[in-house]
């Protein structure tokens, strides 16, 4: 049975939305939930929903860490907070994986800190689907390594690989290093240099560069950048995918009665094409790299992405995901 540990604490909704999501995910078979947090308030959020107790445990943390604090202390002061027990029972092996939707940096940061990197993996990085035109592809990184080095991009391309391959059955995916042209002289030291170590390394299928409207076609399976490309890229995504679904309402419901009819005729098939851009669906971003399974999911999480993460978890942690990984990079010492 798999054992998923949850920062129920975690996120603006708190207790409510986590809990909500985690009884949600008990229709799926095969795994037992721990809740991390305050003892009453969990008690007090489940009290409504009808579960298997077994399959559900409370795990009792007398504190919280807030959006607002730094990280890196919070993670070092605050050891019987929610994220940090979690992320211990995962080092630990008590658990084989952790969700949370709390401070991204303080997840992060306890992803190195508590539950650290694999040996040989410079930098873990943050990976997220996104919708395309051809279904989704992984981004990666989406928002752990802001300053990146041509190195660390060629690691993130192969985990991401990977995962694609184990998680999404894509045989052999495509790998694209995001660009501002489809020739190789162009784009900036980083990108140039990564674009020579991904194209020598003949064992993944690397096809060059990738600009952001070949991201949306679903030019590639795999998208590789480093965070502060990567989080424009997502979150120019969430806001464009929101602006276009406010200006098809908006148009339907002044555009007078032919539009209305029109509109309920469409509403069907609309709603279906739009909620690919729900990324809610496609459950967390895990970071990829690490000793053991972390996901983080969206801080506005009202409990769907949470049910959906908790099942990407479970087939995470079945496929031995980490342990493919790990052996996808080379076993040598980095520099820090």
């Amino acid at each position: 049975m798999v054992r998923i540990a949850i920062d129920a604490m975690g996120g603006d909704l708190g207790a409510k939305a986590m809990v909500k999501g985690a009884v949600e995910s008990l229709k799926e078979e095969g795994m037992k939930l721990l809740l991390f947090g305050e003892e009453e308030v969990l008690k007090q959020e489940l009290s409504p929903y009808s579960y298997d107790p077994e399959r559900i445990e409370i795990v009792p943390c007398s504190e919280n860490i807030s959006i607002h604090e730094s990280p890196v202390m919070a993670i070092r002061r605050k050891k019987d907070s929610s994220l940090v027990r979690g992320m211990l029972a995962v080092k630990n092996e008590e658990a084989d994986a952790f969700i949370s939707a709390g401070s991204t940096g303080a997840v992060l940061a306890g992803g190195q800190l508590v539950v650290g990197r694999e040996k040989g993996v410079y930098r873990p990085p943050l990976a997220a689907l996104i919708p395309t035109k051809n279904g989704v592809c992984l981004l990666t990184d989406c928002g752990a390594n802001v300053d990146a080095k041509p190195e660390w991009l060629h690691q993130f391309a192969k985990m991401g690989a990977i995962y694609m391959e184990e998680m999404l059955q894509i045989k052999n995916p495509s790998i694209g290093l995001v660009n501002i042209g489809a020739e190789e002289e162009k784009g900036n030291s980083l990108v140039k240099a990564a674009m020579q170590i991904l194209k020598e390394d003949t064992d993944y299928n690397f096809i060059g560069s990738v600009e952001a409207r070949d991201i949306v076609e679903g030019n590639c399976s795999v998208v590789v950048c480093d965070a502060f490309v990567g989080n424009v890229v997502l979150k120019m995504y969430e806001g464009v995918g929101k602006m276009l679904l406010s200006e098809i309402t908006d148009t339907m419901k002044h555009s007078g009665p032919l539009a209305l009819l029109a509109a309920l005729m469409l509403k069907k098939p609309l709603k279906k094409r739009l909620k690919k851009f729900d990324a809610k669906q496609y459950g967390g971003a895990p970071i990829l790299g690490l000793k053991g399974l972390v996901i983080k999911v969206h801080g506005n999480t009202d409990g769907k992405e949470v049910t959906t993460a908790i099942k990407q978890a479970k087939e995470f942690a079945e496929k031995k995901l980490t342990k493919k990984i790990a052996e996808a990079i080379d076993f040598k010492e980095v520099e820090e």
